[in-house]
């Protein structure tokens, strides 16, 4: 069912979130967009923020709060990977 939800939503930073299970949201990104997690970051106390990326340069956030709600906060398309350039101190 999320994935069906994921799949029609537009891929865009102005998209509506899309809450459930964390799992369920995971398995839609694999599924609908072929994304599979580039990172992840702890804001304070509050949530945890991951990023989901494909190969393709689409990618989500994925934010989860401490009562273990999570909702896709943003998703868009062109993602460029700076590690690399960041490793190397360009």
């Amino acid at each position: 069912m999320i994935g069906a939800a994921l799949a029609l939503s537009a891929l865009s930073a102005q998209a509506q979130f899309i809450c459930g299970g964390h799992s369920d949201l995971v398995a839609g990104l694999a599924q609908a967009f072929q994304q599979k997690q580039l990172g992840y970051g702890v804001v304070g106390q509050s949530a945890i923020v991951e990023i989901y990326v494909s190969a393709s340069g689409t990618w989500s956030m994925l934010v989860t709060d401490v009562q273990g709600r999570s909702c896709i906060f943003a998703t868009g398309e062109g993602w460029e990977s700076t590690a690399i350039a960041a490793a190397q101190g360009i």
